[in-house]
């Protein structure tokens, strides 16, 4: 049972990328498009208010870059960080516990995205489809190199 467990993990981690983005992405696209609801239930956040206006544009970057797969684990930990910064700005001051003060998305963010920093993307990835950086052959070690002009 494990061996089949572990041969879908990174399937279920694609999945579990793409729904984390999608959903973070959304909450980008709600604040400065008014869409889906809007900011706060209706309206946008105003084009350079702090910290809303920038929160939502991380939102909707980096929730687009972890969903497609595009460098993850940069858009992921800048997520993870406005979402610690957002819960202990917005959030801690009112109460101890997330289920106090309302922060418990805030929470649940920050640390899904914090995982996908140390896991990385996942199936699914369009950083999968590119030749990986850093990682040199032997043969494309040998190769000699152009002068420089």
């Amino acid at each position: 049972m494990t061996e089949r467990l572990n041969v879908a993990r990174p399937y279920a981690l694609g999945l579990f990328r793409i729904v984390t983005g999608l959903l973070f992405a959304c909450h980008g696209a709600a604040s400065l498009f008014g869409v889906l609801g809007g900011a706060h239930g209706g309206g946008t956040v105003p084009l350079g208010a702090w910290p809303g206006w920038c929160a939502a544009v991380i939102q909707l970057v980096a929730g687009a870059l972890v969903l497609l797969g595009a460098g993850t684990r940069s858009a992921a930990f800048l997520a993870s960080g406005s979402m610690a910064y957002a819960y202990f700005t917005a959030h801690q001051p009112d109460a101890l516990f997330p289920i106090q003060n309302s922060g418990e998305s805030s929470a649940m963010y920050c640390w899904a995205f914090l995982l996908l920093v140390f896991t990385g993307p996942g199936a699914f990835a369009l950083d999968s489809l590119l030749p990986a950086r850093g990682n040199r052959t032997a043969e494309s070690e040998q190769r000699p190199r152009p002068a420089a002009a």
